[in-house]
Parts: structure tokens; C-alpha cells; sequence
């Protein structure tokens, strides 16, 4: 209160002030002069006013930034936000377990449901992600017991040819390795050349240590990774990628998983250029074509997820698609069935909605007929 009182003072006082001093320069001096001594002088305390509420603002605006500091190194066995991890209590040598206790508390019985849902056929894929499984099982009772071995090498090489399910079982497996405690979380990072080769000299080394920094603690999934490498090329910088590939494969394999893919003759050619590559590669797995039948199991999958289905007549018609199809340049199985049955609908919309006076029931929004089906180009050819 009496600091309010005085500023109110000084206030008062300093205005009396002014006065006085403009009523004796009126009276002293001559009317231009005292214009223009009040005009820069009111243009000074103008502009003084207005380089301090700047500063202020700059100073609101933009405080000091803090010194970082760095930050506490966790723990190595706090840090791990991944599922069903090694327990560390010990068990006595006269203790027993089963494996299907483990596996429930790993929870990996749901990643199986979901490649048995969402992936037909593929029997020898999921029975070598069972034997992953299981030697990781293993692996885990075993540490239990005290019995101390290697971490497995859990790098591997998917072959086959587009749409046969490589992409979706590596989802699959980072997210089992994630649960059985090989890895710090379950997530993927899918990369090409373009995400790891430079075109440039000192380009290559920071687009690759890029892409292994977001991979690290999951799995880093190289598609058609026989691309890395150009032998024809002798300028091409691919080999530098190579390079840190393995490196970082070999040491720092208890923090990544690298998963290559590509068709098989081609990665075969790329393993003999590259020996070191192939001897870092612990499980190779090899992607069958699908069959006529299982490529009509995948559309009606499809179908059923969108709410749709194909009448019988549109199922004939959909299996003649795929016999002339399989025959054709550039199939790519699932990933044409899933093409081909989103043109099937923008047909069947508009047929649908080339009569736009008649009655829809809810069927007729659902089912695909045989027309929606024969329009294909390939027909014609």
C-alpha cells in the first residue's frame, strides 16, 4: 500500500514538473523553437518507450533456455518396457516347469492366433515361427534353471515372391520377440535402398545409422535388399551401407533384428557377393506362391472384413480371373487379389448406381455379382 502511495507521488510530481517547465519555455522562448524542442522530445520518450516494451516482449517471449542436463543412465533391468521377461529369481535343480506355463506367461499365443487369422496356407512359414518360438521358450526355462548359453542369432532372410505374407509375418515376429524378451519393443521399421544409400560420397554412413537408430530395440526390415549391392556400379556407395550392416549385425545383435527379403534367386546371388551377410543370417525362410484356392480363401477374407461377399456366379468368375492372372507378368498373389476385388466393388457401385431410382435392400449393397467380375482387362487380352 505505501509503495503504491509513493509511486502515485513521484507520478504526481514529475507531471507538475513538465508542466512548468512547458509554461516557462512558453514564456522564454520563442513559439517555433518551443515546437520543435517539445516534438523531439516527445519523439525520444516515444521511441524509448517502445525499445523497452520490446525487450520485455523478447524477454516473455523467448526465456533462457536451461543448461541440459543429462539424464540418469536406467538400469538395465528397469529400463525394459518388453512383455514377459526373463524372470530373475533362480530355480532349484529338483524343480520342474512346462513350457506351456512359459508360453502363457509370454502371451505369444495370441501372436500365433493372428497368423493363423489373418495368413492362409504358409504351413512351413508358421511352423519355423513355432520352432523360433520354441527354442526361445527354451531358451527362457533354461535361464531359470541357471543354465547360462549364447543369445541365439535371431537374423533371418524371408524369399518368395510379392504378396505372400513377408511383410505381415515379420510384423509377427518382432511383436513375438517383443513378448518372449529378445527385444525392447515390438516394433518394425521398413526400409529400400533409397532409405539407406546415399548418392553422394559421405551421404551413405548418416541415411543408414539414421534408420538403425529408429530400428534399434526392434526389428529392421530391408525389402529387396539384393538392391544394396551394385556390382555393375562402381561408383555406387552401396557397399558402404553393407559395411555397417554387418557391424552393427554382430555387435549389436542383442539390441536389433535385421530381417532381409527379396525373391529367392536374387538374394541368392546377393549372398554370394556378399559372404558376410550370409554368415550373420541365422534362419532363412522361404515363401511358397499360393495356390488358386488359397488366393480365393484370401478374397473372401477380404470381402468379409469389408462386408461384402461374392455370389457363386461371381466366385466362378473370380477363379477364372486368377487361373488367367497366375499366367500373367506381375502377379503378385495376395496383393492382386486385394486389386482386383477393390475394382470388383467400384463396379459394383456403378452398376448400382447406374439405376438410381430402384430400391436397394442391405444384400445388394453387400453382394458382388459376376459382371462386377468380367469387366476385367484381363478378359480381353
Amino acid at each position: 500500500m505505501w509503495g503504491l502511495a509513493t509511486k502515485q507521488f513521484r507520478t504526481g510530481v514529475a507531471l507538475i514538473v513538465v508542466v512548468v517547465v512547458l509554461a516557462l519555455g512558453w514564456l522564454f522562448l520563442s513559439h517555433l523553437w518551443f515546437v520543435i524542442i517539445v516534438a523531439c522530445v516527445g519523439s525520444a520518450a516515444l521511441l524509448t518507450l517502445a525499445n523497452q516494451n520490446a525487450w520485455r516482449q523478447t524477454g516473455e517471449a523467448d526465456p533462457p533456455e536451461p543448461k541440459a542436463v543429462k539424464p540418469a543412465r536406467p538400469a538395465r533391468a528397469a529400463a525394459a518396457p518388453a512383455r514377459g521377461r526373463r524372470r530373475p529369481d533362480l530355480l532349484s535343480p529338483q524343480a520342474t516347469v512346462t513350457l506351456s506355463e512359459e508360453r502363457a506367461a509370454a502371451d505369444v499365443d495370441d501372436v500365433f492366433a493372428g497368423l493363423d487369422r489373418e495368413l492362409v496356407g504358409l504351413l512351413p512359414v508358421k511352423k519355423k515361427v513355432e520352432e523360433v518360438a520354441s527354442l526361445l521358450l527354451v531358451d527362457r526355462v533354461r535361464q531359470r534353471f541357471g543354465l547360462s548359453a549364447p543369445r541365439p542369432n535371431l537374423h533371418m532372410c524371408f524369399t518368395g515372391e510379392p504378396g505372400t505374407g513377408k511383410t505381415t509375418v515379420a510384423l509377427k515376429m518382432a511383436d513375438m520377440l517383443h513378448r518372449l524378451g529378445y527385444l525392447e519393443s515390438g516394433h518394425l521399421v521398413h526400409a529400400m535402398r533409397d532409405d539407406l544409400v546415399g548418392e553422394f560420397i559421405g551421404h551413405t554412413a548418416p541415411k543408414t545409422k539414421r534408420v538403425l537408430e529408429r530400428a534399434m530395440g526392434g526389428v529392421l526390415f530391408i525389402d529387396e535388399a539384393y538392391y544394396l549391392y551394385r556390382s555393375s556400379d562402381s561408383k555406387d556407395y552401396g557397399q558402404e551401407c553393407i559395411d555397417i550392416l554387418l557391424q552393427v549385425m554382430e555387435n549389436d545383435r542383442d539390441k536389433l533384428v535385421v530381417i532381409l527379403a527379396g525373391y529367392q534367386d536374387r538374394m541368392d546371388e546377393f549372398f554370394e557377393s556378399n559372404p558376410g551377410m550370409n554368415s550373420r543370417i541365422a534362419h532363412h525362410i522361404d515363401f511358397a506362391p499360393y495356390s488358386e484356392d488359397e488366393l480365393v480363401a484370401i478374397g473372401r477374407g477380404m470381402l468379409e472384413q469389408a462386408s461384402y461377399y461374392l455370389s457363386p456366379a461371381a466366385e466362378a468368375a473370380f477363379r477364372e480371373y486368377l487361373a488367367l492372372r497366375m499366367g500373367q507378368p506381375r502377379f503378385a498373389n495376395a496383393r492382386s487379389v486385394r486389386n482386383e476385388l477393390e475394382r470388383a466393388r467400384l463396379r459394383h457401385a456403378h452398376r448400382l448406381a447406374a439405376d438410381p431410382q430402384l430400391g436397394r435392400s442391405r444384400d445388394d449393397l453387400m453382394r458382388l455379382e459376376a459382371p462386377d467380375i468380367l469387366a476385367s482387362p484381363v478378359f480381353s487380352r
